[in-house]
């Protein structure tokens, strides 16, 4: 019986460190002086997949040392209380905060309004704002679970002061998407697309939908929906002409680096491994009426939930 228990835990470990070795192939160029970054959505659920998920993404930073980490949406599953932020967020990725490396989220229509507030996502008690990495690239976060006038206005003014050449919104509900279950947000389209296109931006990250899925480029821009670090909807992509890319079969995170004019892309799966990798070439004309990338992903519509503003309860989870 010992032998045999000996053996399950050697099993174990070794099925980790095959999973270390393979999430290390990187295909991207992994420059010293690129800004790099991961990306991950619908991530707080506090189970063994999130765990495993975050133990590839933490192991993979010793290979490719990412700076941050953006988060669009559904941080947190079902109950959050202070332990569940533990749970479903602190344990999970100690290795990665036990660096200093600071994640930057969004909120989605699982979270409760006052996670705004909640240190260690680096909203500073606003449910939309915005950040500088460095120069030349700025990124802006949505609440798209209200998209009032209040939000679109400031995001207008946003847009137009930034000078930054790499601008790049990332929210929860997908302008395009293949889902299913969810699928293309029409009405939030009709808001925020003339907005990018107007302000020449020329990527975009979300959630909601449990996949991944690169969209082929739309107006000039290229969405990406990330949806799977803690839950994955298989079977779910129904794509009808919008996907460049899709994996539904798994979990995964996103890894980027941007160099310059370009940014490369490497999305990775809980097995740790590369289920899509590319390129994204900044649009450096006034006009996105022609895609500016290498590769991209789908749609379907939902529209905005009605409801009254949510909360701004002060709260500290």
């Amino acid at each position: 019986m010992r032998k045999h228990q000996s053996l399950v835990a050697f099993v174990a470990v070794l099925s980790w460190l095959t999973i270390g070795v393979i999430a290390q192939d990187l295909t991207l160029p992994n420059k010293p002086t690129s800004l790099k970054f991961a990306v991950i959505g619908d991530s707080g659920t506090g189970d063994s997949i999130q765990y495993r998920t975050a133990k590839v993404l933490t192991d993979i930073r010793s290979k490719f040392p990412y700076e941050f980490v953006v988060m669009v949406g559904d941080n947190m599953y079902g109950s959050q209380t202070a332990k569940d932020y533990e749970k479903k967020f602190e344990i999970p990725y100690k290795g990665i905060l036990d660096q200093n490396i600071k994640f930057y989220a969004a909120l989605g229509n699982h979270d409760q309004p006052n996670q705004a507030n909640y240190k260690l996502f680096n909203m500073n008690g606003k449910r939309f704002y915005t950040f500088k990495p460095r120069d030349g690239v700025r990124f802006f976060a949505l609440d798209t679970n209200y998209m009032d006038k209040e939000q679109l206005d400031w995001l207008t003014k946003e847009l137009a002061a930034s000078g930054s050449d790499w601008k790049i919104p990332f929210f929860h509900h997908p302008l395009y998407s293949s889902g299913g279950r969810h699928g293309s947000d029409q009405a939030l389209r009709d808001q925020l697309e003339p907005l990018f296109v107007k302000n020449s931006v020329d990527v975009v990250f979300s959630g909601h939908d449990h996949f991944y899925e690169r969209i082929k480029p739309q107006k000039g821009i290229q969405y990406f929906v990330t949806g799977g670090a803690g839950k994955v909807r298989k079977g779910d992509i129904q794509d009808e002409g919008l996907m460049a890319k899709g994996f539904d079969a798994g979990y995964h995170f996103m890894l980027i680096e941007i160099d310059g004019n370009q940014m490369h892309f490497q999305v990775i799966s809980d097995l740790g491994k590369t289920i899509d990798s590319g390129v994204v070439s900044r649009n450096t004309t006034q006009s996105k009426s022609a895609p500016a990338t290498t590769p991209a992903v789908s749609t379907a519509a939902k529209p905005i939930p009605a409801g009254a503003k949510p909360s701004t309860a002060t709260k500290t989870p």
